[in-house]
């Protein structure tokens, strides 16, 4: 008879071949009744409604929304398809949303189907789905992007509501921003006559800097015989114009939200005393060597790694031992510890820098990568990674927990950080270099493992920039720290987090 631990390797078995297929959102009928219950029981299948599953890991405490966040996705759309076929679409805002990279799980899908029920699907974690019987659009004007099936940029656009510019302005830009020409939009404006809807798209090409396609769409309705009168949509200037296509919309979204949030963030944080007035560069450097191992317990701790002052100290000291017989916990958390030691040398050489006069954002531009191979050469050294975890940018995506917010895709991040990077340099407030360069690699999330880290040596780097001291994020106030920067990346707001912020600068 086959043990306990036997049978449950034959289920995870069928549970992998069926992700192998790519399946997501897996129904009860791929699975048997002793596979799904043993699953279910073991924690690696979580129910999202009657018959359909997602998978989920064991070491997720119960009630924990990470497994369901990071399905949302691709389990609607196989939740969709298996009812509807290919008779179905998102709205046009939800287009535009994921046309401007906005992958930020929404919550409630909004669904145009010619068989929708006109009722509401609830989702796990106060999530749903709301199906809306209406007509799909136009063979083609309907696009896939990442399985789910959009209208294409144009078409969804010319659909849009007039609230959805005023309501969600970063993302209606961004994704103006990216439209090629104004025939794009032309086409079926004018086999509309959409008179209406095109005076408010020339409005919104102007609001951003595109007055040339302002003006074309103008010009072509009225010789077609249409009353336009144009009208901007939007509740305000836009903080940044696109005198020309930008071809990138996360990088849009990076450049509009960064000049949204920056007045925020001086209203809310501290003015820069500046280096010179009161501390040396020596005794500045002093300082931050000797809040290290505080600093170091905090940080590593927020992550979730077991470390106590006394392993911090050894480590630092080179007198921890990894054949040592120790747990695999505490052998992983000791050579994090290391990591973010020899990390901190490379953050000193880069304070160092700009202390002596260098410009923050190409000192950051320079040495990020450095820290980051710093932090995780002793986990390849040891082999609890691979040597190619070293390589850079992250090649896959990746989940934050508990988190609404789904950072950019691979090919998106290698266009966001460049950008961070230059927005760094040009920005001249180190208030929002801190707070801004610090929120915005989170939410880039360019590695797949010690972004937090990396995000608090850039703020501090950027501490440094201003004068301010080395600021501890305390791990007492994880909780707050980690909804401050959700509000952040899901709801735009800035706020929660520059206080907490200058609350842990106090």
């Amino acid at each position: 008879m086959a043990s306990p631990s036997e049978k449950l390797a034959a289920s995870l078995d069928v549970l992998q071949r069926l992700q192998v297929q790519g399946l997501v959102g897996i129904q009860s009928s791929a699975l048997s009744r002793t596979h799904r219950e043993r699953l279910l029981q073991h924690g690696f299948l979580q129910e999202v409604m009657r018959g359909w599953y997602v998978p989920a890991r064991p070491d997720e405490t119960a009630g924990e929304s990470t497994a369901w966040y990071a399905s949302f996705w691709r389990f609607c759309a196989a939740y969709l398809d298996t009812r509807m076929g290919q008779a179905w679409c998102l709205s046009p805002e939800q287009s535009l949303l994921l046309h401007a990279e906005n992958w930020t799980v929404p919550r409630q899908l909004l669904v145009r189907a010619p068989r929708g029920r006109n009722q509401i699907t609830t989702l796990p974690f106060g999530t749903s789905l709301l199906e809306v019987r209406s007509a799909l659009p136009e063979p083609h004007e309907a696009a896939q992007k990442d399985g789910q099936r959009v209208f294409t940029l144009p078409a969804a656009l010319v659909a849009a509501s007039p609230a959805f510019f005023a309501s969600n302005a970063t993302d209606a830009r961004a994704a103006l921003a990216i439209v090629r020409d104004a025939s794009d939009v032309l086409a079926k404006l004018l086999a509309g006559g959409h008179s209406v809807i095109a005076g408010r798209l020339a409005g919104a090409f102007r609001n951003i800097g595109r007055a040339d396609i302002a003006e074309e769409i103008v010009r072509t309705m009225k010789a077609a015989g249409y009353d336009v009168r144009e009208h901007d949509p939007f509740a305000a200037v836009s903080p940044v114009l696109f005198t020309r296509r930008e071809p990138s919309p996360g990088v849009n979204r990076l450049r509009l939200m960064w000049q949204n949030m920056r007045l925020s963030v001086l209203e809310n944080f501290p003015r820069a005393p500046g280096m010179g007035r009161t501390q040396s560069a020596a005794d500045y450097m002093q300082q931050v060597e000797e809040i290290y191992t505080a600093d170091a317990y905090h940080s590593l701790s927020i992550e979730g790694y077991k470390v106590t002052l006394d392993l911090i100290e050894r480590v630092r000291q080179g007198a921890w031992n990894p054949d040592t017989h120790v747990s695999d916990a505490e052998h992983v958390s000791a050579m994090a510890a290391r990591g973010y030691w020899q990390a901190f040398q490379r953050v000193k050489g880069s304070i160092e820098k700009i202390l002596g006069g260098a410009n923050a954002g190409d000192v950051i531009s320079a040495d990020h990568r450095d820290w980051y191979r710093e932090m995780f050469a002793p986990s390849v050294t040891a082999g609890i990674l691979k040597a190619s975890d070293l390589a850079g940018y992250r090649s896959g995506d990746v989940f934050i927990r508990r988190s609404k917010h789904v950072p950019p895709k691979p090919d998106a991040v290698r266009d966001a950080m460049p950008a961070l990077m230059q927005m760094l340099r040009e920005e001249n407030e180190p208030a929002v270099r801190v707070v801004l360069g610090h929120f915005m690699l989170v939410y880039i999330h360019p590695y797949m493992d010690g972004n937090g880290r990396i995000g608090r040596y850039l703020m501090n780097t950027m501490m440094a920039s201003g004068g301010y001291p080395w600021l501890v994020v305390p791990l007492e106030d994880r909780t707050a720290y980690m909804e401050a920067l959700e509000a952040a990346s899901v709801d735009g707001d800035i706020v929660p987090f520059t206080r907490f912020l200058a609350g842990c600068l106090k």
